[in-house]
């Protein structure tokens, strides 16, 4: 990770913590759960020696970002005004974005809210998921994928926080971070157990080392799991604040790339969804949908140097 830089700035009323490097065009980087900005090292060192700005940012409430207490300040529009001020404190008006997991749920709806902000998006694993008027989140997942979805286990505030300390953090990360069981994201009902990924291997695979592992162990025990289930205890908030966009298209130029092992695209429904033509109408430009071989969720880490070259790829057309 030599040569990557790293700063705190004030943001939206919070202190945030970024990781950066190289010069040129912003290449601003957005993480899932339960990731950090250490998520984006690969695709760090790739963009910045291909002449652009590469910035990756913890999230609201991870790593070396500020964590407000109250619940209620992790909806979509307290992430998106976090970024919006960000990118003014690069002093650029646009962006490339390239996003994965929750990362690319926030990463729509800055597309959404500020089209203008965003020059590309390059998202991974979650697809643009339209509002529903007649259904919330919460609800929907529960009818789809009943109460053993990842979004309904962590709805209520400390329940799932006791579970994860049970078992420990670094069986969590480890537990998360190497599935490759496909979706939907369940967990059992109970205790923790085996969450995510019933076949936790005894080896890391030989694209997340042991040193990996153990920085994202370290930032976690440091500050916890609440705060980014917060993203999740806001969906059917954000539900109701984003009224007003329903029927919107997101009309930003965008690829979307998944593996085809990921839990959020072997999802019922969302496969259809991105597969069946209607992604598409809903973000007409949307150039291409790609899916990678052998892929499981977290492909900008498993499959890198792919991922790298897929965003180049994409974003020097612009």
């Amino acid at each position: 990770m030599e040569g990557i830089a790293h700063r705190t700035v004030e943001v939206n009323g919070i202190k945030m913590h970024i990781a950066e490097k190289g010069e040129g065009p912003v290449v601003l980087f957005l993480h899932g759960f339960p990731e950090l900005w250490y998520s984006w090292r690969h695709q760090i060192l790739a963009l910045s020696s291909h002449g652009y700005s590469a910035v990756a940012p913890d999230l609201r409430g991870y790593g070396d970002t500020e964590a407000p207490a109250s619940m209620s300040s992790y909806t979509c529009f307290d992430i998106v005004g976090d970024l919006v001020a960000l990118i003014d404190t690069l002093g650029v008006d646009q962006v490339f974005l390239v996003a994965h997991d929750w990362g690319a749920i926030i990463g729509w709806y800055l597309c959404l809210f500020r089209p203008d902000r965003v020059k590309a998006y390059v998202c991974l694993s979650v697809p643009y998921l339209p509002r529903n008027p007649k259904v919330k989140p919460v609800d929907g997942m529960r009818a789809m994928y009943g109460e053993d979805s990842s979004v309904c286990r962590f709805q209520k505030p400390g329940e799932m926080e006791a579970q994860m300390a049970a078992v420990g953090t670094p069986y969590v990360l480890k537990n998360i971070l190497t599935t490759r069981h496909p979706g939907p994201p369940i967990f059992p009902k109970g205790d923790y157990g085996t969450g995510y990924n019933p076949n936790t291997p005894e080896t890391l695979p030989s694209w997340l080392s042991e040193q990996d592992l153990a920085y994202f162990v370290t930032q976690f025990e440091k500050t916890g799991f609440t705060a980014p289930m917060n993203y999740h205890r806001n969906m059917d908030r954000n539900w109701e604040l984003t009224a007003p966009w329903t029927g919107a298209q997101v009309k930003v130029p965008a690829r979307f790339i998944a593996g085809e092992l990921d839990m959020t695209y072997t999802a019922p429904g969302l496969k259809q969804y991105i597969d069946g033509g209607q992604f598409k109408k809903d973000v007409p430009n949307l150039e291409e949908v790609i899916i990678q071989k052998g892929v499981a969720h977290f492909n900008n880490q498993e499959a890198a140097e792919e991922i790298n070259n897929y965003i180049l790829d994409f974003i020097k057309k612009f």
